[in-house]
């Protein structure tokens, strides 16, 4: 989606194209499996494809966990049996919907992308996306027509000096739109480097998209996520808190220069229609990505677009699960946002995430605060004290016990 490599447009029948997906099928393999001639154009890309890959490794964005890698892979290896064994996949802690490939095999897939996909089916398009290209060589491609449209030299300079990776990232934002909220969000010096990457043609990302498709489909997952994950990316741009954001057409990619039309949402529906439901694996998405909601819940609101951010939760929420959590960080968004009416509607959140055995410690702590700040003493010292008694050693227990005491003394007086 958006995020994968900047995709755009409708899609293009794969089976015009020379080496499609079905004939890959498992069995040929693309030219640039091993890495070309040193002295080439080629070889030039592929290197600088493997120094971005060493960072990223060396990266203190990259996520360790194991497990969750495991996952992601899992996934890959679903929708790309045949490439399984060849690419290497990193879960990167960036919070924005992102996924990027290189011509050596390494894909990222951003952390922003796990929160907003809603099943397992939605992230194996994603896959499935950036695998076709990769499978069709576009990086190559794209060298190439860049080389032939630009002076050689110049052209080739550009490339190897950006790095190797061609990535797309959240619609609807621009490099220095990213780059302007934390300069801890992301590495400046790495959207540096992405700034300077040659986009995937139109027709490119078309086949892209198609492939995607028909990985999607091939692997047994429901046809109709290609064009789910699309449809919401685009209505969260339009909840966005900034006015910018909202009026700017969603992108395929950070540094893209086509809109998503709707001819996109039109074509992949197209192609949905006629086949029967397939496996949206919701569950064992919903399983994978658990243990890390929290974490790439506070990851997001360090974005600051807590508009964007409630229309994620609330899709969440749709599907009846980890609604503590969910809530707890719902109250979170308007309690940092202080708009008008939004005290109120925080309190609402943390007490709905309260009701729910997920709901984090800090629930209590900040009910006890709004219902102090409201006079509702009761209140805010059993807030206070359940949040004590379920964390014993929390690091501001001072801070805690002396707002007992103050309520205390208030309601003796």
């Amino acid at each position: 989606m958006r995020p994968f490599r900047k995709l755009a447009a409708a899609a293009i029948g794969l089976a015009l194209l020379p080496t499609s997906v079905s004939a890959l099928g498992g069995q040929a393999r693309p030219p640039h499996l091993r890495p070309p001639d040193p002295g080439s154009d080629e070889g030039g890309l592929w290197d600088a494809s493997d120094k971005a890959e060493q960072k990223a490794r060396a990266s203190g964005d990259l996520d360790a966990d194991p497990v969750l890698n495991a996952y992601v892979k899992s996934v890959e290896c679903k929708v790309a049996s045949e490439y399984c064994e060849d690419v290497r996949l990193y879960v990167m802690d960036r919070p924005f919907f992102n996924a990027e490939t290189a011509p050596n095999g390494y894909i990222e897939v951003w952390t922003g992308t796990l929160l907003r996909a809603r099943n397992e089916a939605e992230l194996a398009f994603v896959l499935g996306h950036e695998t076709t290209h990769f499978a069709l060589n576009h990086s190559i491609q794209a060298e190439r027509d860049l080389k032939n449209r630009a002076n050689g030299a110049m052209a080739i300079g550009l490339i190897l000096s950006a790095g190797a990776m061609v990535g797309g990232a959240y619609a609807g934002m621009s490099a220095s739109q990213i780059s302007s909220m934390d300069a801890d969000l992301v590495n400046i010096s790495y959207l540096g480097a992405v700034a300077g990457f040659f986009h995937f043609s139109r027709e490119q990302e078309m086949e892209a998209d198609r492939g995607g498709f028909d990985r999607l489909t091939a692997a047994g997952y429901d046809p109709a996520a290609a064009a789910d994950v699309w449809r919401r990316l685009i209505d969260e741009q339009a909840h966005s808190d900034f006015e910018k954001v909202r009026r700017t057409p969603a992108r395929a990619g950070i540094f893209d220069d086509h809109p998503l039309e709707g001819e996109r949402l039109a074509t992949l529906s197209e192609l949905a229609k006629g086949k029967g439901p397939g496996d949206l694996g919701r569950e064992r998405y919903r399983a994978a990505i658990r243990p890390h909601l929290a974490a790439l819940l506070r990851d997001d609101l360090r974005r600051r677009d807590y508009g964007e951010t409630l229309f994620t939760i609330d899709r969440l929420l749709a599907d009846g699960d980890d609604a503590g959590v969910l809530n707890y960080f719902r109250g979170e968004c308007f309690r940092l946002r202080r708009g008008d009416g939004d005290a109120a509607l925080a309190l609402a959140a943390y007490e709905a995430a309260a009701t729910a055995a997920d709901a984090p410690v800090e629930t209590w702590e900040q009910l006890g605060a709004l219902y102090q700040q409201q006079h509702q003493a009761a209140k805010a010292r059993a807030a206070y004290q359940t949040y004590l008694d379920r964390a014993p050693n929390a690091q501001d227990r001072w801070l805690i016990d002396g707002a007992l005491k103050k309520l205390a003394q208030s309601e003796g007086t």
